[in-house]
């Protein structure tokens, strides 16, 4: 994208995708001057001279700072907090020179052996990232470093969307007013974590799906985060954001360098829907690794089996896998070491010798002989207390001196930031990689980090950081040496997700509720944020113990169609016609699948508000759409079910049917949806344009 830079304004415009963003020197500090819908370069410069008020009583002098700091009369909570040997604090911004290269300006500040960068790049996608970089000559205490301050419009109100959950509660979509002070949203547990996703979306309160000018920005990074919005009584709202949380100290030396992890905005002019599909086109189009890729139907023995995992045991379920049309068979936990339960064997990689006694190599033989490729479960960040790795390095463990190590799931958190330990993991890692022919592995992280410290270390809260670059650079280096292995990313279910980990992994795990009734609500909040070629979605037995519903196999396949289908249940228990009616929707889902995993997608209601709802995707001449009816109540008709973006004049063909409809009868009377008739309905309708 262009950058211009005004120098009588001494101001910089980067503009594209219908988008600028202008940042300019103000009293030698860097402001964010203007982030909305595209203005040209004359507009653009005049907002630099424009003459602003300042009080000093309040914080309107500062308003706009691309990061807050803490010197002068600035009083919100800072961006940055640095404090020199001889007791100074802050930083005072001190202008040197700036660099365009492509679509990426970086402008630098200098102050007492300090070098400060600001980073800028503006995608095709609309999307700018924004991170910092800071250089020391001499050294230099850090108790925060964010990624970026965000300035939003001056609005009359404000309303935030974020999503909560909770383990097996994930991706709770919530829309509050914005208050006036300061709302923090993160994660203290060394993980993106379940109860919290560094997203976030505001407006002024009356945007809709479809229309509304909305602001949204995410967070690639995979610890513990802090996002924190500050609506001052002046009515001005600020976003500040990075990795890390509150209490935490280091000292960057002389020479060394810190980077943030990058910080990225949107806007829409199309409502809440229109921002999460430049989400999802920026995260198809330039994070994940091999989005273009249809990702296969995958069988997971998990629930199968669980810590039961053997040739003998697998052998049965290839074949059930195969035979209702699964691409992937994948082997998940208790096939290494002394792996019997889950309090002992991790960290001891080695397939256990009673339960394959020649090695994975004949299940995964049969597996590739049955068509399907071949997946296994790892934990690699992981150890259990009882184990042999354990036994012989109990350093290497995120810990702390005269500290109780808590177990949690009975295992603990191996301190990655020490090479000797991630240089082990992708020792073993490439080895079993190497030595076996897999295609698939799901990277699983059950458990947060506590008493996070390394005992004679300097600055033990770098753990922190140093343990999320070194997975990231761990899995960078894999996928470098083995380049046909895909990864999904799971953590407990959905505990890291966001757009950090995305760059390392081929598709995520959702959630570990797989109801299918309480996954119609998850995916809707996934959705907010994140495309369905990301977004894994299984087909389990029910009830799934979280509670007492049993749905049909139909509402479940096509739920879970939604997204990237998987089955999880026990085939060996399954009936014939379970069998037989399980291969006809995954039949029916492949030829889904290329307008799920690779359109654009409509959300059609609000699971939360309507008992009809669903999800449109569109690609080139073809529409896929996946509706779901939950209970309703008295005998009331249910509204029609109406299509997103059909123009009236266009004509469509029922793919399953042959029946043809005009846009203009869709778009009044609803889609010909297909029902059931049961309780947890669902039916799949599949379009093509014909003129």
């Amino acid at each position: 994208m262009p950058i211009r830079f005004d120098e009588a304004a001494q101001s910089w415009h980067l503009a594209g995708a219908g988008v600028s963003y202008v940042v300019g020197l103000q009293n030698g500090s860097p402001r964010q001057l203007y982030w909305g819908p595209a203005i040209p370069g004359g507009a653009a410069a005049s907002l630099a001279v424009e003459r602003r008020e300042e009080y000093s009583f309040d914080d309107r002098l500062h308003t706009g700072t691309e990061l807050l700091g803490e010197l002068g009369p600035q009083f919100a909570t800072p961006s940055m907090l640095l404090r020199h040997p001889d007791g100074a604090k802050g930083f005072d911004w001190h202008y040197r020179d700036f660099t365009a290269s492509g679509d990426e300006l970086a402008i630098a500040f200098g102050d007492r052996g300090l070098e400060l960068t600001l980073h800028y790049r503006l995608w095709d996608t609309g999307v700018l990232d924004r991170w910092v970089s800071l250089e020391a000559e001499s050294p230099v205490e850090l108790g925060r470093l964010d990624s970026a301050a965000w300035m939003l419009p001056h609005w009359g109100d404000y309303r935030l969307s974020h999503l909560s959950g909770e383990w097996a509660g994930e991706w709770q979509l919530r829309r509050v007013p914005l208050p006036v002070g300061e709302t923090v949203l993160g994660s203290r547990r060394g993980n993106t974590s379940h109860q919290a996703n560094p997203w976030i979306a505001l407006d002024d309160g009356t945007a809709t799906e479809t229309a509304g000018l909305v602001y949204s920005a995410n967070l690639a990074w995979s610890g513990s985060w802090r996002v924190q919005l500050r609506r001052s009584p002046q009515g001005r709202v600020t976003v500040t954001g990075g990795a890390g949380q509150e209490g935490l100290r280091w000292t960057l030396g002389p020479g060394e360098r810190w980077t943030t992890p990058v910080y990225s905005g949107l806007l829409s002019t199309d409502g809440f829907g229109g921002a999460s599909r430049a989400w999802h086109e920026h995260l198809r189009r330039h994070v994940l690794p091999t989005a273009d890729e249809d990702a296969p139907v995958l069988f997971n023995s998990w629930e199968a089996v669980f810590f039961e995992v053997s040739e003998e045991k697998q052998l049965p379920l290839v074949d059930l896998a195969a035979r209702i049309g699964c691409e992937q068979f994948v082997v998940d936990d208790g096939w290494f070491g002394k792996r019997l339960a889950d309090n002992a064997g991790l960290g001891d990689w080695d397939p256990n010798p009673d339960r394959f006694p020649s090695g994975l190599g004949p299940l995964i033989d049969a597996v590739h002989k049955a068509g399907m490729k071949f997946g296994i479960w790892v934990e690699p960040e992981m150890v259990n207390p009882d184990s042999d790795l354990y036994r012989a390095h109990p350093d290497w463990v995120l810990h702390q001196a005269g500290r109780e190590r808590s177990e949690l799931r009975t295992q603990l958190v191996l301190d990655y930031g020490r090479p000797e330990v991630a240089e082990w993991a992708y020792t073993w890692l490439h080895k079993l990689l190497g030595e076996n022919d897999v295609d698939f592995v799901k990277w699983d992280h059950n458990r947060p980090f506590t008493e996070v410290g390394r005992p004679g270390d300097a600055d033990p809260d770098r753990a922190y950081f140093e343990h999320v670059e070194a997975v990231y650079e761990l899995k960078r280096r894999l996928r470098q040496a083995h380049p046909d292995v895909r990864i999904e990313g799971c953590a407990g279910g959905g505990a890291r997700v966001d757009p950090g980990i995305l760059r390392y992994v081929d598709q995520v795990w959702t959630s570990d509720n797989t109801d299918a009734g309480d996954r119609v609500n998850i995916q809707f909040g996934f959705s907010q944020a994140y495309p369905a070629r990301a977004m894994g979605a299984w087909v389990t037995d029910e009830p799934t113990g979280l509670n007492s519903r049993t749905t049909s196999l139909r509402f479940r396949f096509q739920v879970a169609s939604a997204g990237v289908l998987a089955v999880g249940g026990n085939l060996s228990e399954w009936s014939e016609a379970d069998l037989d009616e399980a291969a006809a929707h995954i039949e029916a889902y492949k030829a889904l699948r290329p307008v799920v995993q690779h359109g654009t997608q409509y959300r059609l209601g609000d699971p939360e508000l309507e008992t009809l709802t669903g999800v449109q995707y569109v690609l080139g001449d073809r529409i896929a759409v996946l509706a779901f009816k939950t209970p309703w109540h008295c005998n009331r008709p249910v509204p029609p079910l109406r299509p997103a973006q059909i123009a009236s004049d266009s004509r469509w063909i029922d793919e399953d049917t042959g029946e043809t409809h005009w846009g203009a009868t869709l778009n009044a009377l609803g889609l010909p949806l297909r029902w059931a008739k049961a309780d947890w309905d669902s039916a799949v309708l599949r379009l093509r344009r014909i003129e």
